[in-house]
Parts: C-alpha cells; sequence; structure tokens
C-alpha cells in the first residue's frame, strides 16, 4: 500500500492550487463493518508522527510554582496559573477564544479538579481536556513530543480524519506518518487494517485523492 500512499499525496499535492500559506495534508479514512454504537468500538488516540506534523502546534501548560517557570522557559506557548485558571471560569468567552486557539493542554495533576471546574466545560467538547504530569515533571520533552502528534479518533461515525503533515513536506516522510496511523487501525480493530473500506488524501483547499 504504500507506493498507493505515495502516489496519491503526489497527485493531492498536483492538483491543488496555490494558496497564500502553507496547506496541510490530511488522511481520510473510511472503516467497514464497525458498529459505533458500541461504545467500545470508539477511541480516541493520540499517535506521534515519525516526522512531525510540518506545522506549528500551540500547547498551553497549566500549572504553579516551579513547573510554570520551567513550562514558559521550554518554549510553551501560554502558561496558566491558578489565578489565570480562576479568571478564565469568569469569562467564558475568553476560555473558549484560548481552548480554540490551543492544540493542547497539560496540566499539573493536583490542578486538574480546578481545571475540571473552570476550563472542563469548554475543553470537554473540543477533546482538549489536559494531560496530567505531576509538579516534577520535565516540560521540554512533553512538549517536544506534542508538537509531533496529532489525534486519531472514532466517534459518531466510522470515519477518521487527521492531519499527517503539510504540502511542503516531502511525500516519503508524509508517507511515513500515514503508516503511523494506520498502525493505530492494526491495534485498535478486530481486522486491523483490512477493515479499510477506502481511504483519501487532500490538502486543505485541493481536491480528494482516493489512494484505495
Amino acid at each position: 500500500m504504500k507506493q498507493e500512499i505515495l502516489e496519491a499525496v503526489k497527485k493531492a499535492k498536483e492538483q491543488t492550487k496555490p494558496r497564500n500559506f502553507t496547506q496541510s495534508i490530511d488522511v481520510v479514512i473510511n472503516i467497514k463493518d464497525l458498529d459505533v454504537n458500541k461504545p467500545e468500538n470508539r477511541f480516541d488516540e493520540v499517535v506521534s508522527l515519525p516526522n512531525g506534523r510540518g506545522k506549528e502546534v500551540k500547547i498551553a501548560f497549566i500549572a504553579d510554582g516551579e513547573l510554570a517557570v520551567q513550562a514558559e522557559k521550554a518554549g510553551a506557548d501560554l502558561v496558566i496559573t491558578k489565578t489565570g485558571l480562576e479568571d478564565l471560569g469568569k469569562d467564558r468567552k475568553e476560555a473558549k477564544k484560548l481552548a480554540n486557539r490551543h492544540n493542547f493542554f497539560v496540566a499539573q495533576a493536583d490542578m486538574m479538579p480546578l481545571v475540571g471546574r473552570f476550563l472542563g466545560p469548554v475543553l470537554g467538547p473540543r477533546k482538549k481536556m489536559p494531560q496530567p504530569v505531576p509538579a516534577s515533571a520535565k516540560p521540554e520533552p512533553i512538549i517536544t513530543r506534542l508538537q509531533s502528534t496529532v489525534k486519531v479518533r472514532i466517534k459518531d461515525q466510522p470515519v477518521i480524519q487527521t492531519l499527517v503533515g503539510t504540502q511542503d513536506m516531502d511525500e516519503e516522510l508524509i508517507a511515513d506518518n500515514i503508516e503511523a496511523v494506520l498502525s493505530i487501525l492494526d491495534r485498535k480493530l478486530e481486522k486491523g487494517r483490512n477493515q479499510i473500506k477506502s481511504m483519501y488524501i487532500k490538502t486543505t483547499m485541493g481536491p480528494v485523492v482516493r489512494v484505495v
């Protein structure tokens, strides 16, 4: 399948019109023989793409004290302290903006009850509840890993759509990233990738190209 993926990625890149921004490349996978009404057939996984996402990832750290200091030094896009958390709890509009602006949230474990109280109603529906980490955690490796992470999920439809790179990335690198996504299917589905009904590659504004 690797060759078919490579050819589809190449075609998707060739067929997209030039834009004044770097377009993302997504893979869209339709799954067969999967009853999504059964909770055990739904999943929400994170995948570390071997060649990165190809575009900036915004990460917010919710922490106090030393962890907040270290997160800022490590390059977190935003550090939210306990006071900041309480302020966001009073300003739902700002909380929504913040949730939409950031791809991932990480929170000091002992602050999770406050996160649930003040940001849960905003982050929960967006599937962006924070990853809890101990106060002694080292933020740098966490941030590095999240910068190449995407979510692979099946919810109420047997369809997966996730980012696998950008149009200026090499086709081979994008194909390797797609392989990492497919490995989740091998792990989560009864028949693995044999349950793929169809698979497509698309750029942000370009046409859909069928792989299988």
